[in-house]
């Protein structure tokens, strides 16, 4: 056994409970979430609930009260590398607990909730004891409902009221139909303990009293007592849960945003000079008007020279190619320059703040790799991985090749000095106004540097986003989600059937993927154009537009989606004919036939109906027709209506029928689940298409849909009012 491997089991040791002194009769285990026995956190936005639960048993049959305890968790320690003593370490009891009661479900499964209402980190665990009180007012009942004698009983539950005298007041369990502390005419917490506790000792004299046992009995059994004894546990011998686990609470927009990619460059006129940030401010109220939350840029730093890539990606690139971004560093600068042609600094902050004034926020592609021109080539060549012959090797995918960049070798003698230089760079760009950061293939990148480069940048700046574009092996995205990711690329983009669709969701919001993995549908990328969107003409564009955003909370498109442009380099090839990774590509925007208005319909009825804002209430409905995708979302916040005029049922819940044939029409029947909507029987109801404003009468479970592409691929309905 080596020394380390002595540490490790010294300190599981340590952590196990000593048997010999642990007198706490309560067993807490299968507590969830708890991801990895702690190692990872669960995930949450500012505002949401966590719904903490576990097993929880003892010997005997006394009954068991328990609380969640968690609170706001300080920075913890900086500097490079990682700190595995902090990582799933022993709940010691610091100062700063808040506490919520544990009520019980069914076979000894407990539950619990608090809301996050503060960026950063929470930790939080179980405690649970023995409901002495309880357990003796439960005895009391049986004895006295059976006829048996109580007097010693009522002695018994003296000296427990008695013993609760002057006890640190906490939350206690409730039971059905009784409060869990005493309240007021309107239902607000009463604290008064000295007048409590002259109470509690009143009633202990009246139950050792020689009053008659009836009357006795009746004080013992009111529920203002039971209130004030749950309020006073006895928690002396309680068993708290050996872990603290950790929730990362991220702002709003971690939960909910449409993104919009687009490539700044091509804001010009002329093929042949690049676009400036100042051409580019042009695009923003379009992109605005749409309805679009974040806007999206790839890299932005100067473009390397040596191997430049040409038009669609020939490896010789004629004097006014401009090559791929991708392609990092020059003569110019590298990963905290402006590129040239693009304009400067000043005019990025520029774009920033414009950006921000139209309601939009920037996101920056991060690609940490380099050109063969990238000063870092120079000035830190251990950096890089050599080959024998003294060369750095460029980057390759076999049999893909990347002659013009060169991936950072985040392993070399020297990493801790690029790990810090790396984080400096999302510093830099974070002090000019951005806080999103899509970061282009993170799996080919050492994992642990994510793990801490993410909660260096979190630890400082705690609204920082991460989106990570690693489509790659599922065990792989999950640990990269795992390590810090707020959002993930996904495999949305090749999951186009309904049963494709249906099957993907479920793991995705039905499994643990659910506490961690946030998904992100971009319905197209500069590198990803589907067969189906080659081949299903614009009715296709619009299945994939909407099935994106009401699946999924965060959904993107790049640019030319409006467009519908859809012509592949060739026969079987994802990738665009005259891709704008290597070109400058301008467009008409203002051409007819473009998917503008449907864009901004949908996103607009995104931001008036909460229930699309989340995906933890989706659920997909039968239909008789395999073309149709049938699902909804409930707004778990509301209680009634929302948009234009009353929604009817399960919180202004929103249902989604798509077709997925883009070619021909296609009908059937989709079974409303009315049972969960109040509406009985073959009561006629109407759904308004939010799409459109179209009114439809349905009447019970199944109703009968016709969707032809060439008139719309789905309807958004809403139940309304007559």
């Amino acid at each position: 056994m080596t020394d380390g491997t002595r540490t490790a089991v010294e300190k599981t040791r340590e952590r196990a409970p000593d048997l010999a002194h642990d007198t706490g009769r309560v067993i807490v285990e299968r507590v969830w979430p708890d991801i990895d026995g702690g190692r990872f956190p669960i995930k949450r936005t500012v505002g949401e609930r966590v719904t903490v639960t576990a097993d929880i048993f003892a010997d005997g049959h006394d009954l068991i009260a328990g609380v969640v305890r968690y609170r706001h968790l300080p920075p913890g320690p900086k500097g490079p590398g990682l700190h595995p003593d902090t990582v799933g370490r022993v709940l010691s009891d610091p100062p700063g607990w808040q506490e919520t009661p544990l009520t019980p479900l069914d076979n000894d499964r407990w539950e619990g909730a608090f809301t996050v209402t503060e960026l950063g980190a929470y930790e939080y665990t179980l405690d649970a004891w023995i409901d002495r009180f309880g357990s003796w007012l439960k005895g009391l009942g049986a004895k006295a409902e059976a006829g048996q004698d109580v007097s010693s009983e009522l002695l018994e539950g003296a000296e427990l009221i008695q013993q609760a005298v002057g006890r640190h007041v906490s939350p206690g369990p409730k039971e059905p139909g009784l409060p869990s502390r005493a309240t007021d005419a309107v239902g607000q917490v009463v604290l008064d303990p000295p007048a409590d506790n002259l109470r509690l000792l009143e009633i202990a004299d009246v139950l050792r009293s020689n009053q008659p046992p009836l009357a006795r009995l009746q004080v013992a059994r009111n529920p203002s007592l039971r209130a004030l004894m749950d309020a006073r546990p006895d928690r002396s011998a309680s068993t708290t849960y050996e872990r603290a686990l950790t929730v990362v609470v991220d702002p709003i927009r971690a939960r909910f945003g449409a993104w919009y990619e687009m490539f700044p460059r091509s804001c010009t006129s002329d093929p042949r000079r690049s676009g400036t940030f100042r051409e580019a401010e042009s695009r923003l109220p379009d992109i605005a008007a749409m309805g679009f939350d974040v806007v999206y840029l790839p890299p932005v730093h100067p473009i390397g020279t040596t191997h430049r890539k040409g038009r669609n990606n020939s490896l010789i690139a004629l004097p006014d190619d401009p090559g791929s971004p991708w392609a990092i560093g020059s003569r110019d600068g590298g990963h905290t320059a402006i590129d040239p042609g693009l304009g400067t600094i000043d005019d990025f902050d520029r774009f920033v703040d414009l950006a921000n004034r139209l309601g939009l926020e920037v996101a920056l592609d991060i690609a940490f790799q380099a050109s063969p021109d990238h000063p870092w080539v120079e000035e830190h060549p251990a950096w890089f991985r050599h080959r024998p012959d003294g060369s750095i090797k460029y980057a390759e995918n076999p049999p893909k090749k990347y002659q013009d960049i060169y991936p950072f070798d985040l392993e070399n003698a020297d990493w801790q000095s690029l790990w810090a230089a790396l984080r400096d760079v999302l510093r830099f760009w974070i002090a000019h106004g951005v806080r999103i950061f899509r970061v282009d293939n993170p799996h080919t990148k050492a994992l642990r540097f994510w793990e801490w480069a993410i909660a260096e940048i979190r630890r400082e700046q705690p609204d920082a986003i991460f989106l990570g574009e690693a489509f790659t092996r599922p065990k792989v995205m999950r640990y990269l989600a795992k390590a810090g990711f707020t959002q993930s690329y996904t495999y949305f983009t090749w999951r186009n059937s309904p049963y494709e669709l249906r099957e993907y969701l479920t793991e995705l919001t039905r499994t643990e993927l659910q506490e961690y993995m946030r998904p992100n549908f971009f319905a197209n990328t500069p590198d990803i154009l589907h067969e189906y969107l080659q081949t299903g003409g614009r009715p296709a564009f619009e299945v994939r537009l909407i099935t994106a955003a009401t699946l999924a909370a965060n959904y993107g498109i790049y640019s030319g989606f409006e467009l519908c442009e859809n012509a592949p380099i060739k026969p079987g090839s994802e990738e665009y004919f005259d891709s704008e990774k290597y070109q400058i590509k301008p467009r008409d925007w203002n051409q007819a036939g473009t998917l503008r208005e449907l864009i901004a319909r949908v996103n607009q009825i995104r931001r008036d109906y909460a229930a699309l804002q989340q995906n933890a209430t989706l659920a997909f409905h039968s239909t008789d027709n395999p073309h149709f995708l049938f699902f909804s979302k409930t707004n778990q916040g509301s209680g009634g209506s929302e948009g234009s005029g009353g929604s009817r049922g399960s919180g202004a819940r929103v249902f989604i029928v798509v077709s997925t044939d883009p070619h021909w029409t296609q009908q059937g029947w989709v079974q409303m689940p009315i049972w969960e909507t109040g509406i009985t029987g073959r009561e006629r109801y109407v759904v308004e298409d939010l799409l459109d404003g179209g009114r439809y009468t349905w009447r019970g479970e199944w109703n009968y849909v016709k969707l032809d592409p060439s008139e719309r691929v789905a309807h958004i309905f809403v139940i309304r009012d007559w």
